[in-house]
């Protein structure tokens, strides 16, 4: 029986390796084969020091921005070593399921966005001959989250091909140590483990990630994993910075790992974020996570077993918004339907077709799937204090920062919301009535579903927010620096709740900072109330990219769990939810204090809780990503650092101006059309 497992699951395995893109140029590389197992974890790090991977660029973490710094390094000529926990290239639009473009309306009229985002716009389009293969309603395109990686991957290579870049590509990889040079300024190697099914076992994405996490951290071989400890290290050099290390990791796992200045949750009320919800700060409280999953809509009803700890989520679960019309399960089917094979119904529904049998929907629902803790006893996302309680920030002890038992309960929560999907009676939200079941649908698992994992929940969670760097202090911003809620909202501050809620101080400083003529109210000492607002995001001199999305919060729940009966959101965290004006993506706001060759971006970059909540979508992350690929390779060849390009603001900085003129060249824009200190008029956008 063992052999012929053994052999079910050694095809099994064949066929997913034949199925993986083959690198088809010589500027592709692959990653080093695998040594022979070590049990003692010294002797398995000296073994992997000894075979070290040169790179000009280490990117860490290939979700989009990752994969967006990536693409451009590869066009600047340079070799990249790209890492990632999952087997998946594009993160939010992959392994972690949310393969449905959050996109601004008048942005994706214009198409303006990053050249790289632009082609991956394309090339989704012509894999289906559609733009919207799902006819989803929620984006203007929604398509199979195992399509992603094919998709990047072929972006990838020939970007490598066009500028004789080499990307070096570790898949199932994690950074485990970083090495500091002796005055802690520079990053000088960075050790890492990748790891692959030990013999005789199911192959990856067979056990979900609160399962294998810790394992895939550990330097031992496990029963689970066969390891190989990499080192990287810069390739030789006459530049300055010798490399460069991206931290594009979900949750801003190098930010943590080398100890830098770093947020976490809500800032304290401010008058830069007026609209916090708490005096002191919450780093507990942040955004909810999701693992999503895909469901068929089938012909006839469907066996639905009910989750054996179905009874505990189950009080959670809601469609939350009422309608008017009893046509709530279509309604979210439709929302993020991500397949929907022709013929298509010519009936409507929410202004697409209304799903028939053979349709696939991905679920990310906030009263669903979403995931929400907000305590010292269940948050996701360690604290500094608390990793450094667990020891994580000691010598060989980190061990990515997530609270692993959060992670198996988000888990548990998605396939409780399946179930209830299509046999819940129950709405936490709107009451008794509601909710009717609906059988006639499958939960679609195995390693050729949407998801590919043999659970059918993706490969890792969709997350809106993780650690925020804070910038190195500059001019105006004496505490470091940082986008805040003011930098971007359209929130009406004239509302009295701020002049009530504000010190009186505070509330003059908020309408002083919303000035459109800042220098002539502080002269002539306007009231509050006679104070013209500016109606345009803050303009920064050393934007590097673009980002527009409204300020959307999936706050986290008040008491612990965040399943328990009665529960409820955070109180005062939707009041900055709503819209944002365009904006910009300053190079301060992406490298932090104490390391000189270290860049941060996507998710990770310095903003407030607030500000956060709209610069974490696809285009923006893209946006950012190529903004710290380019500026890399950018530093590289003029043999600078990137604080370097902007410890002299506000005076004029001419390497800056050089490579924001290379940005606008490469068609990455900075900033939007017609933006300028004169420009008032933001409504079309």
């Amino acid at each position: 029986m063992r052999c012929d497992r053994f052999f079910s699951w050694f095809l099994i395995a064949l066929l997913l390796i034949l199925s993986v893109p083959a690198l088809a140029t010589t500027s592709f590389a692959q990653a080093p084969p695998q040594e022979d197992a070590i049990q003692a974890t010294d002797q398995v790090k000296q073994q992997g020091e000894q075979q070290g991977e040169p790179c000009e660029l280490l990117v860490a973490g290939g979700g989009l921005a990752g994969t967006a710094a990536t693409y451009e390094a590869l066009m600047a000529g340079r070799t990249v070593c790209l890492t990632e926990i999952t087997d998946w290239l594009g993160g939010q639009i992959s392994s972690q399921g949310t393969s449905a473009l959050d996109e601004a309306k008048r942005q994706r009229e214009e198409l303006f966005y990053s050249r790289g985002y632009k082609q991956l716009r394309e090339r989704i389009e012509k894999k289906y001959r559609m733009l919207n293969p799902g006819d989803c309603w929620v984006s203007a395109s929604c398509f199979l989250p195992k399509d992603a990686h094919a998709i990047l991957w072929q972006e990838l290579e020939d970007a490598a091909k066009a500028g004789k870049g080499k990307l070096k590509w570790f898949p199932s990889t994690v950074i485990k140590e970083l090495q500091l040079s002796a005055d802690g300024k520079q990053i000088e190697g960075a050790i890492a483990i990748q790891h692959s099914p030990a013999p005789g076992t199911p192959p990856l994405n067979t056990e979900t990630l609160s399962v294998a996490i810790e394992d895939t951290y550990r330097y031992e071989d496990s029963d689970r994993f066969t390891k190989t400890i990499i080192r990287f290290a810069p390739q030789p050099s006459s530049s300055a910075a010798q490399w460069f290390v991206i931290d594009a990791t979900e949750t801003g796992e190098l930010i943590a790992l080398a100890d830098v200045p770093y947020r976490l949750g809500i800032d304290p009320l401010s008058y830069l974020d007026p609209s916090s919800p708490s005096t002191t700060g919450d780093p507990y409280c942040t955004q909810g996570f999701t693992y999503t999953f895909a469901m068929e809509r089938t012909q006839d009803p469907q066996p639905q077993p009910t989750p054996s700890l179905y009874s505990q989520y189950q009080p959670y679960y809601s469609y939350e918004r009422p309608r008017s019309t009893n046509d709530y399960f279509d309604y979210v089917f439709t929302y993020r339907r991500i397949l929907s094979p022709k013929p298509r119904s010519k009936q409507k529904a929410f202004g697409v077709s209304q799903p028939k049998p053979g349709d696939i929907s991905m679920q990310n629902w906030t009263w669903g799937n979403d995931y929400r803790p907000g305590t010292a006893a269940d948050n996701l996302v360690y604290t500094r204090e608390q990793l450094e309680q667990r020891g994580e920030l000691t010598p060989g002890g980190w061990m990515g920062g997530l609270r692993t038992e959060t992670l198996r309960k988000g888990e548990e929560n998605a396939l409780g919301f399946y179930h209830w999907l299509v046999a819940g009676t129950t709405d936490s939200q709107l009451g008794e009535g509601i909710k009717q079941p609906a059988p006639n649908h499958r939960f679609l698992s195995g390693f050729e579903s949407p998801m590919g994992t043999a659970h059918g929940l993706s490969k890792y969670p969709y997350m809106r927010e993780g650690r925020r760097i804070i910038g190195r202090p500059a001019f105006g911003y004496d505490q470091g620096f940082s986008i805040s809620e003011i930098d971007i909202s359209k929130v009406d501050y004239l509302d009295p709740y701020y002049q009530t809620t504000l010190p009186d101080r505070m509330y003059r400083a908020l309408w002083t900072a919303l000035s459109a003529r800042p220098a002539e109210v502080a002269i002539k000492n306007t009231p509050s109330e006679q104070i013209m607002r500016r109606t345009r995001s803050r303009i920064y001199p050393d934007s590097v990219g673009i980002s527009q999305y409204a300020i959307d919060f999936h706050p986290c729940m008040t008491l612990s769990p965040p399943e328990a009966p009665g529960n409820t959101e955070r109180e005062g965290i939707r009041r900055a939810h709503g819209p944002a004006y365009p904006a910009q993506i300053p190079l301060r706001a992406m490298i932090p204090q104490k390391l000189d060759n270290l860049l941060v971006t996507g998710k990770s970059i310095a903003t407030s809780f607030v500000a956060a909540a709209a610069y974490r979508v696809h285009s923006f992350e893209w946006s950012a990503g190529a903004a710290a690929g380019t500026t890399a390779a950018f530093a590289l060849t003029e043999n600078v650092f990137p604080y370097e390009l902007v410890d002299q603001l506000p005076n004029p900085e001419p390497l800056l101006q050089k490579l924001q003129a290379q940005l606008i060249a490469q068609e990455n824009p900075i900033e939007f059309p017609d933006t300028s200190i004169f420009n008032l008029d933001w409504g079309s956008w």
